[in-house]
């Protein structure tokens, strides 16, 4: 599949993977890529996984996330780990920024999408 072999994608995984180990063995990074480069890239990584699941089941290469998909899935997301974790867990809190955050992210893989892939 033409997605899961997209140079972005990898990258972006490979970044979000770095910063996950990074974190578990305590490695010295600035804050705010600890804080907030995972959350810009959780959409774009999530939605490209969701398109690529969708042409498999599809069988077709011209099928793009629509914008409203696109908004409905960044809104659960902020929700769910923004509103609803921190009252649940607390190793979870609650950012605006990483509601920004998310939807910038979903917002350029919605515009880059139909480029990309």
């Amino acid at each position: 599949m033409k997605i899961l072999k997209s140079t972005i994608l990898i990258a972006f995984c490979l970044i979000a993977l770095f910063i996950y180990v990074a974190n578990r063995l305590a490695l010295p990074l600035p804050s705010w890529i600890y804080f907030y480069v995972n959350d810009f890239l959780c959409m774009p990584i999530v939605l490209s996984l969701s398109l690529a699941a969708l042409r498999f089941i599809k069988k077709s290469d011209i099928i793009y996330v629509p914008l409203s998909i696109i908004l409905i899935m960044t809104t659960y997301y902020a929700i769910y780990f923004e509103w609803l974790m921190p009252q649940l867990n607390s190793r979870y809190t609650g950012d605006l920024i990483d509601v920004f955050l998310y939807f910038l992210g979903a917002f350029l893989f919605f515009i880059f999408q139909k480029k990309l892939f």
